[in-house]
């Protein structure tokens, strides 16, 4: 099999960090051709230094003198937003692995579906406020959408193709740090409580969402979408140890699931060389060590953002992309000590109330969508 050339998009966060731990692993398959950051040029020319990738993209263009001195090579240079989509839409890129936090990744992973590229998806925001517009582009240009979370690979791996025959697809949380924290003591809950996650180390951001609940909610209409799943039929499942990644019961009953240690290396890796399956210097499960695997119900009344997320996936058009600007606003919020815990779903929730839903929305009205549920959510935070 030939290498596969990878455009990493958000080579500067944690899935960039470990895209480039994988391709370092497993160099005859993968060859990281570009990189793109928004704005930690120390860090991206740290990271094309080493790849030695042939084009660098910095979207913020007031540091692109501190990433020119940096660099120890001559790479191509893209510059801003407009710099985002040429390099997505690279000659020799095979693959456009989309790790940009937000609504920033969704014009670029549209620009790589239309220059033929396959897409590896890290960001679940492109296909929570978009999933219809690029699901069917995919299809349209033959490519295939790959997905990196690692409940969604884990789904993948399981269905193997097999997706008409599925019964439920049962997502896995770990619960957050507040998996056993009465309701009454939301109130009092503090951001560093908050960023201690139980078992993954995460951006700020999707870290919080952990603890809210709201990034299984989001995952479950990304499932919806990259598996072509009703929203009925996808479940969430709390998992506190992390090991069991996501299952999917099929119609005759029996369910598969995909175990590993929580490591995004292995997601990524198998996004890069599926159909096939590569050695690695990845530590395997040691069973002997594991004891338990515990399961429980979530605690849908103590954290209303996955019956929110589920009623914004079921109902459709413009109304996930609002529930995900609202939830990032209200999380900056939170971030920034001007709301508390609680207020994070109750601005959610406002903000949904309040949208007069678009169905089968074209990509503007996504976008004019997700602005006016941020400047309503501020509105939220202002008062």
């Amino acid at each position: 099999m030939k290498r596969k050339r990878v455009v990493i998009l958000g080579a500067t966060g944690s899935i960039g960090e470990s895209s480039l731990k994988v391709a370092h692993d497993i160099p005859d398959r993968m060859e990281i051709v570009g990189v793109a950051a928004n704005k930690n040029a120390e860090k991206l020319a740290v990271a094309a230094n080493k790849v030695r990738a042939k084009a660098v993209c910095l979207v913020d263009e007031t540091k692109i003198d501190i990433l020119r001195s940096a660099l120890e090579y001559k790479p191509q240079i893209f510059v801003g937003e407009s710099g985002l989509l040429e390099i997505a839409s690279m000659a020799d890129a095979d693959m456009v692995l989309i790790a940009i936090v937000g609504t920033g990744g969704l014009r670029p992973a549209l620009a790589a579906i239309e220059a033929g590229k396959d897409l590896a998806v890290a960001s679940k925001e492109i296909l929570v406020m978009a999933g219809e517009i690029v699901m069917r582009e995919a299809r349209a240009k033959g490519v295939h959408v790959l997905p990196v979370d690692s409940e969604h690979n884990a789904i993948f791996q399981c269905l193997d193709g097999r997706a008409s025959d599925v019964r439920r697809i049962i997502l896995t949380a770990s619960g957050g740090p507040f998996r056993e924290t009465a309701a009454k003591d939301f109130e009092s809950i503090t951001v560093e409580q908050a960023l201690k996650h139980p078992t993954w180390n995460m951006g700020p951001k999707i870290t919080i969402d952990s603890a809210t609940l709201f990034n299984k909610g989001l995952e479950m209409i990304e499932a919806h979408w990259l598996f072509g799943v009703e929203m009925k039929r996808v479940e969430v499942v709390i998992h506190p140890q992390s090991i069991v990644h996501s299952m999917v019961e099929f119609a005759d009953g029996s369910t598969l699931a995909q175990l590993s240690y929580s490591d995004m290396c292995f997601p990524i890796q198998y996004a890069v060389t599926w159909p096939e399956r590569v050695p690695n210097s990845l530590p395997p499960l040691d069973f002997g060590k594991l004891s338990k695997l515990e399961f429980a119900k979530p605690r849908y009344d103590d954290f209303p953002a996955l019956n929110l997320a589920r009623e914004a996936g079921e109902t459709g058009g413009t109304l996930p992309a609002v529930l995900n600007a609202a939830n990032e606003i209200a999380v900056a919020a939170f971030l920034d000590r001007n709301v508390r815990f609680p207020r994070i779903w109750q601005m959610v929730e406002g903000v949904m109330n309040r949208h007069s839903t678009v169905a089968h929305p074209d990509l503007d009205e996504i976008l004019r969508a997700d602005q006016w549920a941020r400047e309503e959510a501020r509105r939220l935070v202002g008062k």
